[in-house]
C-alpha cells in the first residue's frame, strides 16, 4: 500500500449517496482543483456480485478521487477494492460511519464500530491487495458506545491494521431510535473528541468531518487536525469549496458564471451519449447561494432542466435571469 501525503488531506467533500456522483464531482473539481473528492458509497456486492462497474465510472479531471465501498466481508472488499484500483481511484474508503436502516441490514456501515477487529480484518485484507492507500471513515460512537475509549480501542485496532487516514464524523451515530436526517442533527458534535484523537496518535491523519460550513470554521480545525472535510455545505453551498480553496491554497476566486462555462464542454458530452441535462444541473443549482438572483436561477433550471430537448442554452437562460433579477 502506498503512503501519502497528509496535506492531500487538508481539504476533501465528503461521500454523499445520492448526490456526489460524477457529474457532481467534476463540478466540485471546477470550484477547488485541490480538494479530495469521493464517490457515493458504493457497496462491495454491487461491484463484485453485481457486477455493476458502470458504478465505477468517473472522469480524469475529478483525480485526486476516492472511491467508498461499503460492506462487511474481508475477502469481498478485497475484490471490490482491487476493480477500484484498476479503475484508476487514488484511495479506497471503507464506510464506518453510515447509520441508515438499509446499512445496517447489510451489516456495513456505522454498526461495525462496534466490532473494530472486523473492520481491521476489511481494510487489512483491501490493503493487501492494492498499492493506492485504503482508508477509513467513522463516527466518534454509536449508540450506548459513547466512551473516549471505544474510539480510542476502535482507533487503535485501525493502525494495527494499516490505516494511516481516519476521517472521523464528529457525531455519535445512533442506529435505534432517529432517521439518518435526524442523525446529522440531534446527536451533539463533540470536536474536542477528535482533536484530542489527534494529540494522542500524532502518527495518524485525522480529517474531521461535521457540521463544517465556513473558511473560518475550517482555519480553526486545521490548527488541530490534519484535514477537514465538508458534507452538505459543499453541495447546497458549493462556491464555499472556492472560498476554501482560496484561503488555503491562494487560488484565484472563479466568477460563478466562468465556472458555468467550463462546464459547457463536459455537459455537451454528456447530452451527446443520452445523459439527461437534469441529473447535472441538480448539482449546480446551489451555486448563486446567498447572492440577489439566486432564486430564479434555481427555479429556471429545476422547471426546465426536465424538459424534452433541454440543452445547454437553458443554463444560459437561467444566467441571464439571474443578471435580470441581480
Amino acid at each position: 500500500m502506498q503512503s501519502i501525503d497528509p496535506s492531500a488531506f487538508r481539504l476533501t467533500v465528503a461521500p454523499m449517496m445520492d448526490w456526489t456522483d460524477r457529474h457532481c464531482r467534476y463540478f466540485h473539481r471546477l470550484l477547488s482543483p485541490h480538494a479530495r473528492l469521493y464517490t457515493e458509497m458504493v457497496t462491495s456486492a454491487a461491484l463484485v456480485r453485481g457486477s455493476q462497474l458502470r458504478l465505477l465510472e468517473h472522469s480524469h479531471e475529478e483525480h485526486p478521487v476516492a472511491l467508498q465501498l461499503g460492506g462487511s466481508d474481508p475477502v469481498e472488499l478485497s475484490k471490490a477494492a482491487v476493480l477500484g484500483a484498476q479503475a484508476g481511484y487514488d484511495e479506497i474508503n471503507l464506510n464506518v460511519g453510515c447509520p441508515s436502516d438499509r446499512v445496517q441490514s447489510g451489516k456495513f456501515g456505522a454498526c461495525l464500530m462496534r466490532e473494530p477487529d472486523l473492520v481491521g480484518e476489511c481494510v487489512r485484507a483491501m490493503a493487501d491487495a492494492v498499492e493506492v492507500p485504503v482508508t477509513v471513515k467513522c463516527r466518534i460512537g454509536v449508540d450506548d458506545q459513547d466512551e473516549y475509549a471505544d474510539l480510542q480501542r476502535f482507533t487503535t485496532t485501525m493502525l494495527e491494521a494499516g490505516v494511516r487516514i481516519l476521517v472521523v464524523h464528529a457525531r455519535k451515530a445512533w442506529l435505534e431510535g432517529l432517521s439518518p436526517k435526524e442523525n446529522r442533527e440531534i446527536p451533539p458534535l463533540d470536536y474536542q473528541r477528535v482533536y484530542r484523537l489527534k494529540r494522542e496518535f500524532p502518527e495518524l491523519t485525522v480529517v474531521i468531518n461535521g457540521g463544517i460550513t465556513t473558511v473560518d470554521a475550517v482555519s480553526e480545525h486545521l490548527a488541530q487536525v490534519d484535514g477537514v472535510m465538508l458534507g452538505r455545505a459543499a453541495y447546497h453551498d458549493p462556491y464555499v469549496l472556492a472560498r476554501i480553496e482560496a484561503d488555503l491554497y491562494g487560488t484565484p476566486l472563479p466568477e460563478r458564471a466562468d465556472v458555468l462555462e467550463r462546464m459547457r464542454i463536459y455537459i455537451d458530452a454528456e447530452l451527446a451519449r443520452g445523459t439527461q441535462l437534469k441529473h447535472i444541473t441538480r448539482h449546480i443549482l446551489g451555486l448563486y447561494q446567498g447572492e440577489p438572483g439566486a432564486r430564479g436561477f434555481r427555479r429556471h433550471l429545476s422547471e426546465g432542466a426536465h424538459l424534452p430537448g433541454a440543452d445547454w442554452r437553458l443554463i444560459e437562460s437561467a444566467l441571464s435571469a439571474f443578471r435580470h433579477a441581480a
